[in-house]
């Protein structure tokens, strides 16, 4: 059994939690936070962010919020996605430290103490990183994808550890106070406050009920929209393959003209087709790009909302 930390460590700790078609394990979930949380803090609170869930999820956490003080409830008016919860529920928290994890069990409420100890070292973000993936080739690789993705807004120190399951310092998120874009990815705004950032290995459980919601698609949108939303580097990758063209059309140019100049003509209708098509895929390629950054300029510029709360309980 995990022992109470004792002295200063002890701290008012939020539990953030996004649910989405959680019926099956919500209830659960609270029952081990109430073991493992007055262990570790003076105050707690569990916040429960219904994400447009289609079962009965949110009459569950209206359930579960009647019969705990320490339990409140924010019902989305639709499904925004999993880090606009997460941004919802953050940005409600009252007490000084923030833990957020997923509904589906498999983020253990016993490793807290773990990472909040390690939080008490000097950093101010602490993963708790899975000892090993327990998903399929495709999940995983869809993983992979999204951390590389990451690794372009935040590098590589941060993205290799990240997982749903955090520990931060709530005045982090005065740093994001004012985003209000539908592209969230808290990762990304935790890097805007802090550099101090740590990772302890916890042993993940299998899923509680149901299957991911993630899917392979999903991830892989996600990946694209952390790329194009925070980072320059698809941008730098359209210039160097710009410049790459331009050199290798300035070598065609050299090869053309010599041979000109050796035989009087350069027969090829292929090879003339063949460089055409590679000249015209790298321009559509970085006008594509641009088209995606632009695509973001106006969403931003439309002043959509990370998320509307119907109600709170």
């Amino acid at each position: 059994m995990d022992s109470p930390l004792q002295g200063p460590e002890r701290r008012s700790i939020s539990v953030v939690t996004p649910v989405y078609n959680g019926e099956a394990s919500v209830a659960e979930l609270c029952r081990r936070l109430a073991e493992v949380l007055p262990r570790v803090s003076t105050q707690h609170e569990v916040i429960l962010v219904n994400d447009g869930s289609r079962d009965r999820s949110w009459e569950v956490i209206s359930g579960l919020s009647s019969r705990s003080p320490t339990v409140r409830g924010l019902n989305l008016m639709r499904n925004y996605g999993q880090h606009n919860a997460l941004l919802c529920g953050i940005r409600s928290a009252k007490y000084e430290v923030v833990v957020t994890m997923d509904d589906d069990l498999q983020h253990p409420p016993e490793e807290i103490p773990r990472l909040l100890a390690r939080l008490e070292e000097g950093f101010d973000v602490v993963y708790g990183a899975p000892k090993a993936e327990q998903s399929g080739f495709l999940r995983a690789l869809a993983s992979r994808i999204t951390r590389l993705a990451l690794r372009t807004a935040v590098g590589s120190d941060v993205a290799k550890n990240v997982s749903a399951l955090r520990v931060f310092r709530t005045q982090l998120r005065e740093a994001f106070a004012g985003y209000q874009t539908p592209f969230v990815s808290i990762d990304v705004l935790l890097t805007w406050a802090t550099t101090r950032f740590a990772a302890t290995t916890v042993d993940f459980q299998p899923r509680h009920s149901g299957s991911s919601n993630y899917t392979f698609t999903k991830l892989v949108r996600h990946a694209l929209d952390m790329m194009t939303g925070f980072s320059t580097a698809p941008l730098q990758l359209a210039s160097l393959i710009g410049f790459t063209c331009t050199l290798f059309g300035i070598g065609v140019f050299i090869y053309v003209f010599v041979r000109y100049c050796l035989e009087g003509s350069v027969p090829g209708f292929p090879f003339l087709a063949s460089i055409i098509a590679i000249f015209s895929g790298a321009q559509l390629f970085a006008l594509g790009v641009i088209g995606e950054y632009v695509a973001r300029m106006h969403f931003r510029s439309m002043k959509r909302p990370a998320y509307v709360v119907r109600t709170t309980i």
